[in-house]
């Protein structure tokens, strides 16, 4: 059984999604859903679905003698980032060397790095009059959305698409492959 621990900053749509892909897995256990922020809705998703939740703020976050001890303790084995805003430090990179993974909502590397996060992006997509745009799954490095792609899936951008409609789009690739792909990264198969 590979144990995940699920790093949530916001409401959480793909951490619930997630959960629910592997609520009946032989396979994979969601043993952990983690914040850093105590009101995110994320962590009431995962209370109501029988999920342990934590909150770490920023500066414990960055403390290896917190984090740790704490994925001891939860026996965390792979690490998935959803719609998690804080930057990860080196020991934890290095304790999960190819076991951690990140999703963000454009087609990296466009729009990625600091500060490209959420409506962000999508004002920026429409703003530069893409016409397509997708998700990436990667592996988490030192360098904000610069880990090794795993995985990418593209939608059609159309010139009457405001952001609320590109975020929409983004929802439905973020939802349709994200938790497939976390278990096939587990599973070896990518």
């Amino acid at each position: 059984m590979t144990n995940i621990a699920i790093f949530v900053s916001g409401s959480g749509t793909n951490c619930e999604n997630i959960i629910r892909y592997f609520k009946d897995s032989k396979e994979v256990n969601v043993a952990l859903v983690l914040s850093n922020k105590p009101g995110a809705k994320a962590l009431d998703r995962a209370r109501n679905l029988q999920v342990a939740t934590a909150v770490v703020d920023k500066a414990s976050f960055s403390q290896e003698e917190v984090m740790l001890p704490l994925m001891r303790e939860y026996q965390i084995d792979f690490i998935v980032l959803a719609g998690f805003l804080l930057m990860v430090p080196d020991f934890l990179i290095a304790a999960y060397d190819r076991r951690m993974v990140n999703i963000h909502p454009a087609l990296l590397p466009k729009y990625g790095g600091r500060g490209m996060y959420g409506h962000h992006i999508h004002e920026a997509v429409r703003a530069n009059n893409e016409t397509e745009t997708g998700i990436t799954i990667h592996y988490v490095s030192s360098v904000c959305d610069g880990g090794e792609v795993i995985f990418q899936a593209a939608t059609p951008v159309l010139p009457s698409d405001t952001p609320d409609d590109i975020a929409a789009h983004i929802h439905l690739l973020e939802q349709k492959h994200f938790p497939e792909v976390i278990e096939r990264v587990i599973n070896g198969q990518l």
